[in-house]
């Protein structure tokens, strides 16, 4: 079995009596797809933030990337590559200024910022859209470029938070080749997606329902385990005893 990068034991968070995540234990592995899953109001937006360092547990333990999520946030924030469905790029500076800035945000050198943006340039075939307004590109391009210079720095884990909602079917296919060379290549991918589709793409899936993880195990495994025909009737089947949704 590959190395673990992200393990939870019993991770807990509270707001005040209402337990927002309830105790939840997995590992994730390194260059692992783990897709993780609930319908609105799981918990999983919540123990993404933990995970994140952005959120620290009420109780519980975990690490990702070797650093303490109950101490280490900072820590954790330096060495993870994030990307959520709201396109976190600045849309009036061109395509190079996007990449050059975000470069120094996660300290990389004048010299490694200029090799490791002419790779990413080169790999999305971006090269001619060098010094074009972000603002101006395709929403697909937009996310294609959102996930290469989250991963600039080259981090251990990056956690995409539905990444491909109000793209089309194409674009959603071509980003999910961008995320199979990025684990191939040993980087840990933590994704949480609306489209079921997308589940059958990922190495193992969980699924969250009230706070707590009620599956979690491989696509084909888990419709066998629910005598399902998809990743949908599974999610529909767990999430249809849900007590609550935000």
């Amino acid at each position: 079995m590959s190395e673990v990068v992200i393990s939870v034991r019993e991770l807990t968070k509270r707001f005040g009596d209402f337990t927002a995540v309830d105790s939840i234990s997995f590992d994730v592995h390194r260059g692992e797809i783990f897709g993780f899953l609930g319908a609105n109001g799981a918990g999983k937006t919540t123990a993404m933030r933990m995970l994140c360092g952005l959120s620290f547990p009420t109780s519980g333990s975990g690490t990702v990337a070797g650093y303490d999520v109950m101490h280490q946030g900072e820590e954790i924030k330096r060495h993870i590559g994030y990307m959520s469905q709201r396109f976190s790029l600045y849309n009036d500076l061109t395509v190079w200024e996007n990449i050059n800035l975000f470069a120094g945000i996660y300290g990389l050198s004048k010299s490694e910022t200029k090799e490791r943006a002419a790779e990413l340039l080169e790999r999305l075939n971006f090269a001619s859209e060098r010094n074009t307004i972000v603002g101006s590109l395709p929403l697909g391009w937009k996310q294609k470029l959102s996930f290469a210079i989250a991963t600039i720095h080259r981090p251990e884990v990056v956690f995409l938070d539905e990444p491909t909602g109000g793209v089309d079917p194409m674009t959603r296919r071509q980003f999910w080749e961008l995320i199979y060379e990025a684990a191939e290549g040993g980087t840990t991918i933590f994704v949480t997606t609306h489209y079921m589709d997308e589940a059958e793409y990922c190495s193992r899936v969980s699924i969250m329902v009230d706070g707590q993880v009620r599956a979690l195990d491989t696509p084909a495994k888990l419709k066998q385990q629910f005598a399902a025909q998809s990743m949908d009737e599974v999610f529909r089947t767990l999430a249809r005893g849900a007590k609550r949704a935000e």
